[in-house]
């Protein structure tokens, strides 16, 4: 049995990609935020945590990008994919929506709705989808946009189902534990690493993804970051595909060294394979 924190409350999104990873003997305990949930790695109150790191509408979910690359340092173990869809949901009865609350990806996901149906109705920005439903049973808001099976958790009404722009919308999670656990490598990995330029410059970037380019190492991730300490300084979080034990990208990161002020290794982990 293993403890596992999750971004809450219960109903989120990642509570349901946990699910896919987990067994009825695990004990999962949402947080409020992503800060908070990684933070119970970090204190000792669970051993793994789930959250969210992208989305294929939304893009790039920057606090937990931030949290990996800047916090106390932890590592990635694994990734769980989910597909996601919306629901518009309200207490039983309700006639009138004036405000709707919701995580803001949910909401750029669902943006031609809201456009057409409640073009005047206000949207009120919550930590997660089911957050916004949870405060709908303490009336805070007419309505909110979540996971439609939050509704029954709730006793609420699914006004509207499948509402999102975008059919076959998907979010990655990392699963996140503290340094020292390394999966094995399995032919089908992913590195992910937070590089530290230093002193930009003109081709920094470039001089970057030669080194992977030299080794034949495919990137599947590439974000810059601000690092905080003054305006115009940025670091990269960067996927590669393979094993740090694998020879190229090993010899890639020997590279990276040599040129770069800091590199932060994230982790080496399993991909999830996708399904044609």
């Amino acid at each position: 049995m293993s403890t596992y924190a999750y971004l809450g409350p219960v109903g989120t999104f990642t509570e349901a990609a946990l699910k896919k990873i987990t067994t009825a003997e695990d004990h999962l305990i949402p947080y409020a935020n992503v800060t908070a949930t990684l933070n119970a790695v970090r204190d000792g109150e669970a051993e793994f945590a789930l959250v969210p790191i992208e989305n294929s509408v939304e893009g790039v979910v920057a606090r937990t990008l931030d949290e990996l690359a800047t916090g106390e340092p932890l590592i990635i173990a694994g990734e769980v994919t989910l597909p996601v869809t919306f629901a518009l949901i309200a207490k039983h009865g309700t006639k009138t929506i004036n405000r709707i609350a919701t995580h803001p990806h949910a909401e750029s996901q669902c943006r031609s709705y809201i456009a057409r149906h409640y073009p005047h109705a206000e949207i009120i920005a919550t930590a997660s989808t089911a957050g916004a439903v949870e405060a709908i049973t303490r009336g805070e808001f007419d309505a909110a946009i979540a996971a439609p099976a939050t509704a029954s958790h709730y006793g609420l009404e699914i006004i509207a189902d499948n509402i999102g722009d975008n059919d076959g919308a998907v979010t990655r999670f990392v699963l996140v534990t503290k340094p020292g656990h390394l999966p094995a490598a399995t032919g089908h990995d992913r590195t992910s690493l937070a590089v530290f330029i230093g002193l930009d410059h003109a081709g920094a970037l470039l001089e970057v993804l030669t080194e992977f380019a030299k080794e034949n190492v495919n990137l599947t991730f590439i974000q810059s970051r601000p690092t905080g300490l003054e305006l115009g300084h940025y670091h990269f979080i960067i996927d590669a595909e393979g094993h740090i034990n694998d020879p190229s990208v090993s010899k890639a990161l020997a590279g990276l060294r040599e040129i770069c002020e800091d590199i932060r290794f994230l982790g080496s982990y399993p991909r999830e394979r996708q399904r044609a």
